[in-house]
């Protein structure tokens, strides 16, 4: 099988986002004969005097991609019961970038006209070979799998800038200069896998499964290069038990169990194990090139761990309530981090395993069939998801992996947890900004104290995590005849999203030449002495820090969203075969209809490793109308 994807993208190369949230709504965009202002002369009072819409008449950013995957899948029998696969991918995709900033725009005029050139390739070649014997013997089955596999990557890359180009020429050919050097290199990896495994079942109620995998990637150091996990799992279908014959409400009940261990090699380079060095011209000497190091090795480097326990129970009632139920308890060790070292040492730092984090959480999916009929039926479908990490461990005697980073990883506590000052509110007296200031007397004796000098606020765990309490959905599917109507809604809950934003546009007077947000409901700002509000006393130009980093814009980051509506009709078949179809649908759907928040940004939908908003556009509402047919 051959596939092929070509895409051809035209992205904003003029701060858009950006200056549709910071600059002010009084500066004109457009001059009175209707051409784009260009914000650098005449009056602009905004901090940045830029105006993007000038700017997009002459640059643009774009790209042209093209992936080729093919796959070359091979069964042979060599027995009745004995069969031998191969199967094969290659994976190749060619990238090319470029950007261009005319010497007539503000982003332009400092290299007098640039341009950026990239081009990257890689290539995935995967190869996995499988034995498999079945045998069955009276109520017994036993499926045994060997499996060896490897996978080679490769990937280069380069890039070129120039300028001093004449306005409107984007050919490096009509550049006078260069910006920097010319930059590039390539990069390759492997891995490989070897796998046995067993599969037995017993008068189709028993079921037990083992394996065991040996993994090598070249990523890793000399001494540890593989390592070897294992997986243990057994169910057990209880309605087919004679005892369970009375209980006629139950159609279904299944017991499942399982126990192993399993390796993670992302998050790394492809050389993280290895001493590395920078050869660039900051370490050149007399116009020779020159290397400095970078990266420690560490040669022990080797595989993150993981070892989960999870029971599982599925069960049927009345051949219309499907209920499936999972709790689980994982411990990744030796995690793969890139720590930093002092400068003193030569390098920037080195990859180590570090410490040992728990993961323990619930998995609850329900399925209604509600109403079955002949013309009418609704279905629905919830799921719910909850996860507790807690860290139990870090090496070499710390306490914490990112020390004085808002999300250190400290022992004892979630890893996603936030640390920074408490943010105390508003001095009622004078307007000014509060914030929490732990400390501890002779008798060891704890107090908190609020200050107005951030210097001298505590920075402390605050209890509360990017990572959300529960995650979850619903949907409903409805059929009457030919017409069908879904809906599904997901939600996120408990957890906390760092509004980056706020510190431009929420800063009590600090950027008074960015544009302000309007307070969101319930917010307020100090006036008078004695005012209880949420907001300090604005100040132009102010200076005691009242928008650094403190919980003030921590947020809860739940959501409610309406994630997707669709009305469908099926043409009836004896018309659709008058127009030479098999089958047709006709379709109207909506995404992203209605997001309930109290989040006082644009999108509360964050990457929840991180937990942070900082200028983005929001997630776009969209509505399609579409026709499937099959000849």
């Amino acid at each position: 099988m051959l596939n092929g994807l070509y895409v051809n993208d035209n992205y904003n190369s003029a701060g858009t986002v950006y200056q549709a949230y910071l600059n002010l709504p009084y500066d004109p965009a457009y001059n009175a004969d209707g051409t784009p202002v260009d914000a650098r002369f005449g009056t602009w009072y905004g901090r940045d005097r830029s105006n993007f819409l000038h700017s997009l008449q002459y640059n643009y950013s774009k790209a042209r991609s093209y992936r080729t995957t093919a796959d070359l899948n091979l069964d042979y029998n060599i027995l009745d019961n004995l069969t031998l696969s191969t199967y094969n991918r290659a994976d190749i995709y060619n990238y090319r970038s470029s950007s261009y900033y005319d010497k007539r725009t503000k982003d332009g005029a400092v290299n007098n006209g640039s341009a950026y050139l990239g081009n990257s390739f890689s290539s995935t070649l995967l190869s996995s070979n499988r034995l498999k014997y079945n045998v069955n013997f009276g109520q017994h089955n036993l499926s045994v799998l060997a499996v060896g596999e490897i996978e080679k990557g490769y990937s280069d890359a380069n890039s070129s800038s120039a300028k001093g180009l004449p306005a409107g020429r984007d050919a490096f050919s009509t550049a006078t200069d260069i910006i920097n050097n010319p930059t590039g290199g390539y990069d390759n990896y492997q891995f490989i896998k070897y796998l046995a495994q067993a599969d037995y079942s017993f008068a189709d109620k028993y079921f037990a499964v083992a394996s065991v995998v040996n993994e090598y990637s070249s990523r890793f150091g000399s001494n540890n290069p593989d390592a070897t996990f294992y997986q243990l799992g057994a169910s057990w279908i209880i309605t087919k038990e004679k005892f369970m014959e009375p209980l006629k409400a139950i159609t279904f009940l299944k017991l499942r169990a399982s126990y192993g261990t399993t390796g993670n090699a992302d998050g790394i380079g492809y050389y993280a194990s290895m001493g590395l060095y920078n050869i660039n011209s900051s370490a050149s000497y007399a116009g020779l090139p020159g290397a400095a190091p970078s990266q420690m090795a560490n040669p022990n480097l080797t595989w993150e761990k993981s070892k989960s326990v999870n029971l599982g129970l599925d069960i049927t009632i009345f051949k219309r309530i499907d209920i499936s139920l999972d709790a689980y308890e994982k411990k990744n060790s030796s995690l793969l981090f890139f720590r930093e070292l002092p400068a003193t040492t030569g390098y920037s730092g080195v990859y180590e395993n570090v410490g040992v984090i728990r993961n323990r959480g619930l998995e609850l999916n329900i399925t209604l069939k509600n109403i079955v009929k002949k013309d009418f039926t609704w279905e629905t479908n919830f799921n719910i998801a909850l996860n507790r990490n807690k860290v139990l461990e870090v090496n070499q005697g710390r306490s914490e992996v990112y020390a004085g980073a808002t999300q250190p990883i400290g022992v004892g506590h979630n890893m996603d947890e936030w640390f920074m000052p408490v943010w105390a509110g508003v001095d009622p007296a004078d307007g000014k900004p509060l914030w929490q200031n732990a400390i501890s007397d002779a008798d060891g004796n704890s107090y908190v104290l609020y200050t107005n000098t951030y210097n001298l606020a505590s920075r402390v765990y605050t209890g509360k995590s990017a990572a959300p309490k529960f995650t979850g959905g619903l949907s409903n599917t409805f059929t009457y005849k030919s017409f069908t109507l879904s809906t599904f809604l997901n939600f996120v809950y408990g957890n906390y999203v760092y509004n980056t934003s706020r510190f431009y546009f929420d800063n009590d007077g600090l950027y008074e030449s960015y544009n302000q947000m309007q307070l969101a409901k319930g917010w307020s700002r100090w006036e008078k002495p004695g005012d209880i509000v949420t907001h300090p006393k604005p100040v132009f130009g102010r200076s005691d820090a009242s928008n650094q980093s403190s919980t003030r814009y921590l947020e809860d980051g739940s959501y409610l969203r309406l994630r997707n509506v669709t009305l469908g009709y099926n043409i009836p078949s004896t018309f659709a075969k008058k127009l030479y179809l098999q089958n047709a649908r006709i379709f109207i759907s909506g995404d992203n209809l209605y997001t309930l928040t109290k989040f006082s940004g644009t999108d509360p939908e964050v990457d929840l490793a991180s937990g942070d908003s900082s200028i983005k556009y929001p997630t776009s509402r969209k509505f399609m109308f579409g026709i499937n047919v099959s000849f």
